[in-house]
C-alpha cells in the first residue's frame, strides 16, 4: 500500500489525465460553430448529443478526484503535529489495540466453550439415537450384487 503522499501524487496525475482527456474528447466531438450564426448556434438544442453525455461524465469522474485529492489532503499530518504528538497518538492507538485484542482473546473463549457444549450435546444426540436404532428390530438389508 502506498504512503498518503504518493496516493496523493496519483490522484493529481488523474486529476490532470481526466482534464486532458475531458478536453480531447470534447474537442473531438464538438461541431464546428461558424461566428457569423452565433445566434442560430446557441439557440439550436441537442437533445441526444453526445458532447453533453461526454461532458457529464467528464464532470463527474474530475469532480470525484478532487474530491480525493481533497480527502488526501486533509488526512495529512498538521504542521503542529510534533513528534511527541504523534508518538502519544501511537501510545494511545496501540492501548486501544491491546484492549481490543483482550476483547476478542474474551469472545474467542467464549465462542469455543460454547462450541464444546454443542459438540457434546451433538455427541449426546448421536449416542442416544444409535441406541434407539439397535434396541429396535432391525431391517434386513438388501442383497449385495
Amino acid at each position: 500500500m502506498a504512503d498518503r503522499l504518493t496516493q496523493l501524487q496519483d490522484a493529481v496525475n488523474s486529476l490532470a489525465d481526466q482534464f486532458c482527456n475531458a478536453i480531447g474528447v470534447l474537442q473531438q466531438c464538438a461541431p464546428p460553430a461558424s461566428f457569423s450564426n452565433i445566434q442560430t448556434a446557441i439557440n439550436k438544442d441537442q437533445p441526444s448529443n453526445p458532447t453533453e453525455e461526454y461532458a457529464q461524465l467528464f464532470a463527474a469522474l474530475i469532480a470525484r478526484t478532487a474530491k480525493d485529492v481533497d480527502v488526501l489532503i486533509d488526512s495529512l499530518p498538521s504542521e503542529e503535529s510534533t513528534a511527541a504528538l504523534q508518538a502519544a497518538s501511537l501510545r494511545q492507538l496501540e492501548e486501544e489495540n491491546q484492549e481490543a485484542a483482550a476483547r476478542l482473546e474474551e469472545v474467542v473463549y467464549r465462542g469455543d466453550m460454547l462450541l464444546e457444549k454443542i459438540q457434546s450435546a451433538l455427541a449426546d444426540i448421536a449416542q442416544s439415537q444409535l441406541r434407539t436404532r439397535s434396541g429396535a428390530p432391525s431391517q434386513p438389508t438388501p442383497p449385495e450384487s
